[in-house]
């Protein structure tokens, strides 16, 4: 038989909690079958784990979660992995450049900072040569 999860084994393997990987399910990223009284048990497949395990990797690179499906979805259908990689790549670089923007603005803040940090230095010398000069 496949390996299967509970919605609690994969909340303990990925740190998340029971909302979050239903939150995943609400925004079709997940699948799971259901079992039980009027279907309450989620039971999850090797597919929904690594679609999981996907999910929270394209977060990290900071996706959205639309972006996310929309990568992972291509993964899952037969098609020429070609298109798919494209795809991965224009995305890929489309965050690129959100980042290396992110990145400019906080140089551009830490050399404001480091400018204050310099004239408040420089102000502060001058106040205690005064003091000493009393």
């Amino acid at each position: 038989m496949a390996n299967t999860y509970s919605i609690s084994d994969l909340s303990k393997e990925f740190d998340l909690t029971t909302r979050a990987i239903r939150f995943y399910e609400d925004m079709g990223l997940l699948e799971p079958e259901r079992s039980g009284p009027g279907g309450r048990n989620r039971i999850y497949s090797a597919r929904d784990r690594t679609r999981l395990k996907l999910t929270l990797r394209a977060k990290r690179l900071g996706l959205s979660l639309t972006e996310a499906k929309d990568l992972i979805d291509m993964y899952d259908s037969p098609r020429d992995t070609g298109p798919q990689l494209k795809k991965f790549l224009v995305v890929l670089a489309e965050h690129r450049q959100q980042l290396d923007a992110q990145m400019a603005d906080l140089q551009a803040t830490m050399d404001e900072v480091k400018t204050h940090e310099k004239e408040a230095r420089a102000l502060l010398a001058k106040a205690e040569k005064q003091v000493q000069k009393k």
